[in-house]
């Protein structure tokens, strides 16, 4: 048991300590090797409980990696912070005693093949469902190494799944027989093929980036880092003021070429936000208007709360209303505004909100039983409303961008939408003050990264405490506000109207990893009928 031990906790590890934006991503090729190699040791011996062994040194191992790399969750929530360690973790570990299962019940191949197929379908599923927790979709690590994952434009991170996970069972399978046992030619022919397994995709990587080097018509954009306390200071000031501090701080820095001006998530934020069925006729709008007024081409993009409110019924107007006192209901969204010199006003709710913070999951079912107690954001306890469809923010020069707020950056097949609707470029909203100076704001900048390279699209990212930045999109970081920091960014971003076959077919090797778990389950649970 202590030599599964620690093998259990170098995997944990190998995994944590391979993760950006510090990690060495090289690591995740050898980060499944040992748990497997316990998994067989378990296997293969007499002890009862074997799935339960199995599942406590795997729930070691991802406990692990899970508390390395999302720790600083705790800052925010936390409440927030053990649930996802501690779920996230169990998610994976039912996966690997799933996999021991499989290795008496069918040929070890095929074993192989299921847990392929199992995590990149849960992956998929990870993506969607209420629960939703992507940050660690093993694709990801490579975030940071982007000459790596050029090809993603072709995969997205899934290929980077497949990639991880087919060059660790190769691994493992190499020491699973004992080196003795094997000739200097085979050893010399296995390590080669383990090299051209990781060297051949870096080589594909590095020759899409030559090619993708060519530039496209380009505008100028400014992105404003304010640099507000979330905690004490955002909720002292008006949205007036707020927006007076916009004027004040961009008057010397944009220009009658600057295209767009952006402002983070939730800037304005003054009580309930903006009421979306008068603010055309308020003082604020107004206020927007006239500033507007002196640069003809000037878009101002800003991230707000907002909130609708419905008259006196009995039943819920929408699935995300929630009920106040008076018994009118009232749905509330983080939003993100485009305001422009005579053009129309546009908005868009987020839609990936995140579980616990800005919704309840399973609403209906959890709410009678534990009340409010997994929301509080801000000050305010509701549910956030969302827009089933993506909205592009489209200029009076038919320039088109995304409006994706915070945790949406990390959907990818989500963002395919707003590109395949014509988003020329992505901008990229933020408010990652909550978290404090720890690694999850710069995941969240690592991981905006990959959205660039997937669609080809270059991103401007404004975050209320940092990091603003500019990125190609080739996914190289151009220029950045630092964190903690208030300061505005003056930078060009190229425009694209070309779509990659990743944005066209989207997460088309879950599906198959889907179809492929779908039919080794069933072949599995055949050969368990057969035994019985």
């Amino acid at each position: 048991m202590k030599k599964n031990l620690i093998l259990s906790i170098l995997t944990g590890l190998l995994l944590g300590f391979s993760w950006p934006t510090n990690g060495q991503s090289l690591l995740i090729f050898f980060s499944l090797v040992p748990l497997l190699i316990s998994i067989k040791r378990i296997n293969g011996n007499n002890k009862k409980f074997k799935n339960l062994i199995t599942f406590f040194v795997s729930y070691l191992s991802f406990f692990l990696w899970n508390l390395i790399t999302t720790w600083w969750i705790y800052n925010s929530t936390e409440f927030g912070a053990f649930f996802a360690i501690l779920v996230n973790s169990s998610f994976y570990s039912f996966m690997m005693v799933i996999y021991r299962i499989s290795l008496n019940l069918i040929p070890k191949i095929t074993s192989q093949l299921l847990l392929l197929s199992m995590w990149i379908s849960f992956e998929k599923f990870h993506l969607n469902w209420d629960f939703s927790w992507p940050w660690l979709n093993l694709g990801n690590v490579f975030s940071e190494s982007i000459y790596f994952i050029q090809w993603y434009e072709y995969t997205g991170v899934f290929g980077g799944t497949l990639w991880i996970i087919i060059v660790n069972l190769y691994i493992f399978n190499f020491f699973e027989k004992k080196i003795k046992k094997n000739t200097t030619k085979k050893i010399i022919l296995k390590a080669s093929s383990l090299a051209f397994l990781i060297i051949t995709p870096i080589i594909f990587s590095i020759l899409i980036y030559i090619r993708n080097t060519e530039t496209n018509d380009e505008i100028e954009i400014a992105i404003l880092q304010p640099n507000i306390d979330p905690y004490n200071k955002k909720f002292k000031s008006s949205n007036s003021k707020l927006f007076e501090l916009i004027k004040n701080e961009s008057e010397n820095y944009i220009t009658q070429n600057t295209k767009y001006l952006i402002l983070p998530e939730g800037y304005l934020d003054d009580g309930l936000g903006l009421n979306l069925k008068n603010f055309t006729n308020s003082e604020l709008k107004f206020e927007v208007d006239e500033f507007l007024k002196k640069y003809k081409s000037l878009n101002l993009i800003v991230g707000a709360q907002s909130y609708n409110i419905y008259p006196k019924s009995e039943n819920s107007p929408t699935d995300t209303a929630n009920k106040i006192s008076d018994g009118r209901w009232i749905d509330v969204y983080n939003s993100a505004f485009q305001f422009s010199n005579n053009y129309e006003s546009q908005f868009y709710h987020k839609s990936k909100l995140v579980v616990g913070v800005e919704f309840m999951p399973y609403k209906k079912l959890l709410e009678p039983i534990i009340g409010d107690v997994l929301l509080d954001f801000g000050g305010t306890i509701v549910t956030r409303g969302i827009q089933n469809k993506r909205t592009n923010f489209q200029s009076k020069e038919k320039f088109i961008a995304a409006p994706i707020i915070c945790y949406e950056s990390i959907y990818g097949s989500f963002i395919t939408e707003y590109v395949r609707f014509g988003a020329q470029f992505l901008i990229i909203i933020s408010n990652d003050a909550w978290w404090g100076d720890t690694e999850g704001h710069r995941q969240l900048l690592s991981y905006s990264r990959l959205r660039a390279i997937e669609n080809r699209r270059a991103i401007a990212r404004s975050a209320n405490t940092g990091i603003s930045a500019f990125i190609d999109k080739n996914g190289e970081i151009i220029k950045t506000i630092d964190y903690d920091k208030k300061d505005i960014l003056i930078g060009n971003l190229q425009l694209e109207n070309k779509l990659t076959f990743y944005t066209k077919y989207g997460d088309y090797i879950a599906r198959i990893a889907l179809l492929l778990f779908i039919l080794t389950i069933l072949f599995l649970f055949r050969n368990f009928l057969a035994k019985r």
